[in-house]
């Protein structure tokens, strides 16, 4: 099945305060398209899902695996899976998320 979607059509569901996400969901992943307002803060966490995060816009602060530090536009994270992290928006930012598997807790969520 092909799927054509413009992102902006998707409708945005706020995650955790100041998180808001679209999402396109494959048999195999989940890509989430996020807008995050300045300060927010998205707490520790882990899950078995691999993650690979690109900030497209802003500044955000992300810590892995106890490591800390500030990312820019055109940083690639790569979060293996069972990871703790957690991160603080420094200004608005967008940034993609890939998970594999499929984040079935977000597919809930449509």
């Amino acid at each position: 099945m092909i799927v054509d979607k413009r992102i902006m059509a998707i409708e945005p569901i706020e995650i955790v305060k100041g998180y808001k996400a679209r999402f396109v969901h494959t048999e195999t992943m989940t890509i989430t398209f996020w807008e995050v307002e300045a300060n927010s803060e998205l707490p520790m966490h882990s899950h078995f899902h691999e993650q690979v995060s690109q900030i497209l816009e802003g500044e955000f602060e992300m810590t892995i695996d106890g490591k800390t530090k500030i990312h820019k536009p055109g940083s690639i994270l790569v979060i293996p899976s069972n990871v703790e992290h957690s991160g603080k928006s420094i200004t608005a930012c967008k940034i993609l998320d890939i998970f594999s598997p499929v984040r079935e807790d977000y597919k809930s969520l449509l």
